[in-house]
């Protein structure tokens, strides 16, 4: 178990999109950044055509060279066992289209609701629940945000809009403005939530400009992060986290558990330890939503308790993270060993 002690290249004065831009899409420079063989991934590479490789360098610069089996790697590497068919695994686990009510909307809670503001992601991880979601009828753009707008206005039982994706941090500053802007008009709304991956893959996304807008607006607002491993929170990230915290944002993480990555409640463990001390507060250990194409990641739930109970008796209770599950069609996630 490697746990990363050592800072990585220090990329902090880049702009985010400039990043954004350069991240790496081809597998095979993938593992000529990171030192390995090209031909013992051949079989590998080919599973590109089925989701995208995209990785960006901050988070490129957090594997361990030479390391096949580094839990970051095993995340963004396109992988052979993504063919595999399995039973029980779909391209639509959570039965969302059900609940797409209008562009950009997934209606699926009582009190709240997803807003899809954009479908790319910074990076993509082989495990995602929704690489296989249908982002074109639902574009992240004005005209359909509107829809999605007009939609909550009606619904008057909304208190809180959770921003997803994709990534919603995918979003510019300027067109997180708009937006933000107007829900705040919106009488009934109370919450804004975040849920997002960039701000450890790329932690210059978090600006001054995003953060004077978060501080500014009426809507109490939650990020949640998406962190699996130790090993993706460094310094800049923590620098980040700081820059929310400083303007009243209640920041929280969510976890996949991952076979080969996380399965493990030691690492468990340091990860949250090196959550809070971050100023993020560890909330769900998901179990894997079965897309097609991540079988391999998958954890039996005798084998995911076994971990959770070790993970309990290791630290204190509010650095455990609430394990769960989400039944498609359940008006809320469902709870394991409360």
């Amino acid at each position: 178990m490697r746990i990363l002690t050592q800072e990585p290249v220090i990329r902090e004065e880049q702009n985010w999109l400039t990043i954004l831009k350069n991240a790496i899409s081809d597998p095979k420079l993938l593992l000529k950044a990171l030192n390995l063989p090209e031909d013992d991934f051949e079989q590998s590479i080919a599973a590109r055509k089925l989701f995208s490789l995209r990785v960006p360098q901050p988070f490129i610069d957090k594997i361990e060279k030479g390391n096949p089996q580094d839990p970051l790697f095993l995340q963004v590497m396109c992988s052979d066992l993504e063919f595999v068919q399995a039973e029980g695994f779909s391209t639509d686990p959570l039965e969302e289209k059900n609940a797409n009510a209008v562009p950009n909307i997934l209606h699926k809670y009582q009190n709240r609701l997803l807003f899809m503001a954009k479908g790319g992601c910074a990076v993509n991880c082989r495990y995602c629940f929704r690489r296989h979601f249908p982002y074109d009828e639902n574009p992240g753009n004005k005209k359909s945000w509107q829809l999605a707008l007009d939609y909550i206005a009606v619904h008057p039982e909304i208190e809180e809009v959770i921003f997803s994706g994709g990534d919603p941090l995918m979003a510019k500053d300027h067109e997180l403005v708009w937006l933000i802007k107007h829900l705040e008009n919106i009488p009934h709304l109370q919450r804004l939530r975040i849920h997002t991956r960039l701000p450890v893959v790329i932690p210059q996304r978090i600006t001054d400009e995003f953060c004077t807008l978060l501080a500014e607006t009426r809507l109490q607002t939650v990020m949640v992060t998406h962190i699996n491993h130790p090993n993706e929170i460094d310094q800049i990230f923590a620098n980040a986290m700081q820059k929310l915290k400083a303007v009243n944002v209640t920041l929280l993480n969510q976890s996949v558990l991952l076979k080969g990555v996380n399965d493990d409640a030691q690492i468990l463990k340091i990860l949250s330890d090196k959550l809070f001390q971050t100023g993020i507060l560890p909330y769900y250990l998901h179990l894997l939503d079965k897309v097609q194409g991540a079988s391999h990641f998958l954890i039996s739930d005798i084998e995911a308790m076994r971990i959770y109970k070790t993970l309990q008796s290791l630290t204190s209770g509010y650095l455990v993270p609430k394990l769960a599950r989400e039944i498609a069609g359940e008006p809320n996630k469902t709870l394991y060993a409360e």
